[in-house]
């Protein structure tokens, strides 16, 4: 099984779980961690987002020669609607842009949004709005935050400004909250050309959106809590979401707890091969972690198991997933292996 034949169902179903791990743990990093260790965390995961995908996706996107400001809000509503999430903008000029989140919130899913502090949510804004111009090489340019969802406001909102003078580190992320949105007219925002963009393409870009994230933040718990820590957060985490999604997703997949599990392994686009006599998935790639090898630890893959953990448990309660070889332990793939679950002696 591979990316060459796509499974839509599996992708969407992977996309979707990714989601959720994501949210889980921002608020399991607020409950555990307190809210300045989950501000701070935050703050790493969107610079470390902005790094790696603001200025390729300006060229995937083919926004490069529009004025800094409206690209900068143009990028944002067509590489978040891609992914799934509510954005609109309005070009109000070339140096002052527009951008609108809606609700309900992508990243803090469902009633999250009632438990997400302002610090955290504005340490996003902190960790990728502001560093635009840097990025661009336009120190003028700044981002002016509007009102965020979670202090009221219908949405995340502000704009990309160019002013007519160098800004400061500590204005490139400014909140005015008395200034509004102007009317978004929907029938003129602009849409990804069908040719480049088919629907295959915008599969593996929803999918690859979810993924991001969990991999960016991944890393950053490993830099900011050590990798005990950060491997126990996404173990406890991942096994919480896989219990807690595990039926939908296998609905949606129409599957029992192996086919599930291989689907959803090879939905990464990974190479997976299934042994039905041996009962067991092997999976020969790691996609996930694609380009962080020289920062890996083995408390990525212990933490990660448990998002299948949880989802093999609830799906067979009869059975335990294990894994005897392991990829990033220099073994040729990761061998899932599913098999009854040992009852404990009477004697």
């Amino acid at each position: 099984m591979t990316d060459d034949s796509l499974d839509h169902p599996a992708m969407e179903g992977l996309a979707e779980l990714y989601h959720r791990y994501l949210t889980g743990l921002v608020l399991a990093l607020i409950v555990d961690q307190g809210e300045d260790r989950a501000a701070d965390a935050l703050f790493g995961l969107f610079r470390r987002q902005h790094l790696d995908k603001f200025l390729p996706g300006l060229d995937k996107l083919g926004l490069r020669d529009l004025p800094d400001a409206v690209a900068c809000a143009q990028y944002h509503y067509l590489s978040n609607h891609v992914g799934g999430v509510g954005v609109v903008f309005v070009p109000e000029s070339d140096t002052k842009a527009w951008v609108r989140y809606t609700p309900p919130r992508w990243i803090f899913d469902g009633t999250a949004l009632a438990a997400v502090p302002t610090r955290v949510a504005r340490a996003m804004l902190h960790g990728w709005h502001g560093h635009n111009g840097v990025s661009l090489g336009n120190p003028r340019l700044g981002f002016v935050c509007t009102g965020q969802t979670m202090d009221g406001s219908p949405g995340l909102e502000g704009y990309y400004i160019e002013e007519d003078r160098d800004l400061a580190p500590e204005e490139r992320v400014r909140f005015r909250f008395g200034e509004q949105c102007p009317p978004v007219d929907r029938q003129a925002l602009p849409v990804l050309p069908a040719d480049m963009w088919p629907a295959d393409r915008l599969a593996k870009a929803a999918r690859n959106y979810s993924m991001d994230y969990v991999r960016n933040l991944t890393a950053v718990l490993t830099e900011q809590l050590g990798p005990l820590d950060a491997g126990s957060l996404l173990y406890r985490t991942g096994r919480r979401i896989g219990m807690q999604y595990a039926s939908a997703i296998a609905s949606r997949l129409d599957a029992g707890s192996a086919e599930t599990l291989a689907r959803l392994l090879a939905a990464h686009g990974d190479e997976v091969h299934i042994d039905d006599e041996a009962g067991r998935i092997d999976q020969c790639t790691w996609r996930l972690m694609r380009g962080l090898e020289s920062e890996s630890v083995p408390e990525w893959f212990d933490g990660w198991r448990g998002l299948w953990e949880g989802l093999v448990a609830v799906l067979d309660p009869a059975v335990v997933l294990d894994v005897t070889r392991r990829l990033d332990r220099g073994d040729d793939a990761f061998s899932w292996i599913i098999q009854p679950r040992r009852r404990p002696s009477p004697f």
